[in-house]
């Protein structure tokens, strides 16, 4: 085993001495030292629980013959963050998190990972830590936060309160409608409860295979994730020792990261974002994964995925469904199984997972709709909501046996439909090309409404986030209009800033039926309407973007994936981008802006060796 180098012979008693020092024993040594990765940080609502739940899981690795180590990631609240210069740090964080993995894996020789993620950037980070780094590893998110509930019953979420603050900006709403939609929408710990990037990204886990089933859906609240937690300690201690014996000659079982974030995996992973419309986000992690991975991975192949796979699933923003509604549908694995019955030898069935078993066979397992559906997915799937304000994991006992005695309020086969009764034929993501976009630009079809596919309008051209929230709340923005955002990229930002802000605010002023917007920063998983962001080339990186004018006229065609600006190449050349200093010249972002590469490369860095 890895750790053997910091625990075996005479030469390594200085190490021995400062391990039992933190409380090791000597019946420990010998044993699997296994690194469990929390996100805790008390300031975030989908990370603020995972204190209990590392200590829960730290037992269950002790239980299942492991030595368990905790240590912590920093995160990023993508909400608190928004709308000023802690934006800048989001994406960035993504970077520092997969870089603080590697120190803490690498110095320490870990021999196996649970990484314990819960937001958007930290998702990502981690997995691109675990390809890195290549040891066995299993993801066990926090689970998602419960949908809030408003005065008359209708489903609330933090969408609806950056919704409603443009409203109440904008003169359409009164301060007492605003608090009470404020104390409603975000009820208990949790990744916030649509199908924004965290919630996309810890889904997307499963139909990778770093994850087992139920991570992405299951309620942060539920007192089952234990059972989800005690599967994944008990199969890392299997994966190391599965490794050992590999080593040895003696088993020919892969599952280091490597061997399950493949091609294929990232083909099944895009699958499943096209089929349930999930952030646009996910393409710029997948993207950089693929790299950490070593894959030849193109912003090509979304649009090659999305003419085969049908969109048989919306979920906040797009409609009112929440990941709850997801999971007592059947969650991932049942969306995986629609698709593997309406589009057979889509997925690549044969793509091996944690549990050491094929994406195929799990699938058959824990698809509700599957006739060899396990007993344990049927209970798993009947956990709903205990709609009490709480911040506390495991709090919400089961009070369901099975699926079967679960009375809905909605139809599960509306909310998973059939590949024959699809919203549309094609995915819920697109990828635009065009002179505004040579590189491409990404857009959430499954979000935009169908007035909105082609739109040809004047440009209101703004070179900041806070710019263009004033100013669409101020009345600049008309009917219409297509809202250009730039200097908002990895690295004019620098940092690329989500664009939740000015969505929400046009959604707000009433004007999503009329307007567009686009730009080279990116947006919220909980952005809905015709918004086009990671348009590439970047505008600090010479982009067209940053050559738009108020007043040219922009076209989007999003059935016929394009993106232009109705200028001539003679025109484009005649001008310059202009100058866009930014302050930033020392820290963190300073550093990063020198080495950040525009969205369709993922957002990663690059330097000279």
């Amino acid at each position: 085993m890895r750790s053997d180098t910091i625990t075996k012979g005479d030469h390594r008693a200085p190490h021995r001495s400062l391990l039992r020092a933190c409380g090791i024993s000597e019946s420990d040594f010998g044993k699997p030292f296994i690194a469990i990765v929390s996100s805790h940080v008390d300031i975030i609502p989908g990370h603020v629980h995972l204190d209990d739940v590392a200590q829960f899981v730290k037992k269950c690795v002790i239980d299942a013959g492991g030595v368990p180590f905790i240590f912590n990631s920093i995160g990023v609240c993508d909400g608190i963050a928004m709308g000023h210069d802690g934006m800048k740090y989001s994406l960035a964080s993504r970077e520092i998190i997969a870089d603080s993995i590697e120190v803490m894996l690498n110095a320490h020789r870990f021999d196996g990972m649970i990484c314990i993620p819960n937001c958007d950037k930290v998702t990502p980070g981690m997995l691109m830590a675990a390809v890195r780094c290549n040891i066995p590893t299993i993801f066990v998110s926090g689970g998602p936060m419960e949908a809030g509930c408003g005065e008359n019953g209708e489903p609330l979420d933090l969408i609806s309160v950056f919704s409603k603050a443009a409203a109440k900006l904008n003169g359409k709403l009164s301060s007492a409608e605003l608090l009470d939609v404020e104390r409603r929408a975000c009820p208990t710990c949790g990744s916030c409860s649509g199908m924004f990037t965290a919630n996309s990204m810890n889904c997307l886990c499963e139909a990778i295979g770093i994850a087992l089933p139920g991570n992405g859906t299951l309620l942060a609240t539920s007192q089952h994730r234990q059972s989800l937690f005690r599967r994944a300690a008990k199969r890392i201690v299997q994966m190391v020792y599965e490794i050992d014996l590999d080593k040895s000659g003696k088993s020919n079982i892969k599952v280091l990261p490597r061997d399950i974030i493949t091609a294929d995996a990232i083909d099944n992973a895009m699958i499943l974002d096209l089929a349930m419309g999930g952030s646009t986000n996910t393409v710029l992690h997948l993207l950089a994964i693929a790299n950490e991975a070593g894959l030849n991975y193109s912003m090509n192949k979304f649009n090659e995925l999305s003419e085969r796979t049908p969109t048989i699933c919306k979920v906040s923003p797009s409609c009112d469904y929440h990941i709850e509604d997801v999971h007592n549908a059947g969650g991932i694995h049942t969306i995986l199984g629609e698709i593997r019955r309406g589009r057979p030898k889509l997925l690549n069935e044969k793509a091996m997972t944690v549990s050491g078993k094929t994406i195929g066979l799990t699938i058959i397992a824990w698809d509700v709709r599957s006739k060899k559906v396990s007993t344990e997915a049927l209970k798993m799937y009947a956990v709903t909501r205990g709609n009490k304000r709480t911040n506390k994991a495991f709090s919400v006992k089961q009070d369901k046996k099975t699926l079967s005695e679960l009375e809905l309020s909605f139809d599960p086969f509306d909310c998973i439909r059939t590949c024959e009764k699809a919203y549309s034929q094609t995915g819920g993501l697109s990828i635009l090309y065009g002179n505004l976009a040579s590189s491409g630009a990404v857009v959430k079809t499954a979000g935009v409404l169908p007035r909105m596919l082609r739109h040809v309008g004047p440009a209101v051209v703004f070179d900041s986030e806070p710019e263009a929230y004033e100013g669409i709340t101020s009345g600049k923005v008309k009917s219409g209009d297509v809202v250009v955002v730039r200097f908002e990229g990895p690295k004019g930002g620098p940092g690329m800033q989500e664009m939740l802000g000015p969505t929400t605010a046009i959604k707000g002023v009433k004007l999503d039926d009329s307007v567009a917007l686009i730009t080279d920063g990116r947006f919220s998983g909980g952005t809905a309407g015709a918004s086009i962001g990671h348009v590439s080339p970047e505008a600090a990186a010479g982009g067209v973007i940053g050559l738009i004018k108020d007043g040219d006229i922009i076209e989007i065609d999003i059935p016929a994936r394009k993106l232009n600006v109705k200028l001539t190449e003679e025109e484009l050349n005649s001008r310059t981008i202009p100058k866009h200093k930014s302050n930033i010249t020392t820290g963190y972002l300073a550093k990063y802006k020198a080495m950040a590469t525009s969205a369709d490369t993922g957002g990663i860095l690059k330097w000279e060796n």
